[in-house]
């Protein structure tokens, strides 16, 4: 696994391709409260390029071009709490989006569990460690918290992949991508504060 740690935002000259993997992680689940540390990315190569932001300022150019581009398209995994802190924090809507969780509910009706490490396990055999899902990433970031953040993204392209053909083969891959056309709402929404089923009775 190759992992780059980069400071405040990716490099100048950095070409990550047209297909990316994404994950971010914060200081909790609150977004006025708990800011956003890092953004994570993945070409799918074994690689990791972890951006830790300046909290000060949140000055990230590259990252938002990248975000903000509708060519490259953005695998994330349940995109909708990643999205809100980078919209709130970075000031900027990231296009393009792709998401394994919204995949994983509409094809494998056949398990309850869509959890990324499920999904891991499921595709890629592999059984990876949750043990730093709640540490603090707004300090200096150990090995173990990096590998941690590399695991995020550097499977999604392939369980994206697994995921597609099934959508395909149970024919809803339609209804997937209308559920990705939704997700922007959804995510105006909770930044709105309107967390409640706003189809519901």
């Amino acid at each position: 696994m190759n992992i780059k740690l980069h400071k405040s935002d990716l490099p100048d000259d950095l070409d990550l391709g047209n297909l990316i993997a994404v994950d971010g992680e914060f200081m909790g689940l609150n977004i006025r409260r708990d800011p956003l540390c890092l953004i994570q990315i993945s070409t799918g190569n074994s690689d990791a390029h972890i951006i830790q932001l300046n909290r000060n300022d949140y000055k990230a150019p590259n990252l938002v071009r990248l975000l903000n581009d509708e060519k490259v398209a953005k695998i994330f995994h349940y995109g909708r709490a990643d999205l809100a802190f980078i919209k709130y924090y970075l000031k900027t809507d990231t296009n393009n989006i792709l998401d394994t969780k919204i995949a994983s509910k509409l094809s494998r009706s056949y398990s309850d569990n869509h959890s990324l490490k499920t999904l891991i396990k499921e595709f890629i055999n592999v059984d990876i460690s949750k043990q730093f899902q709640s540490s603090d990433f707004g300090g200096e970031l150990t090995p173990a918290q990096l590998k941690y953040c590399a695991n995020d993204v550097i499977y999604l392209h392939k369980i994206h992949d697994e995921l597609n053909k099934i959508l395909v083969r149970e024919k809803r891959i339609d209804l997937y991508k209308q559920c990705l056309k939704f997700l922007k709402t959804r995510v105006d929404l909770d930044l709105a504060l309107f967390k409640d089923d706003i189809w519901a009775h």
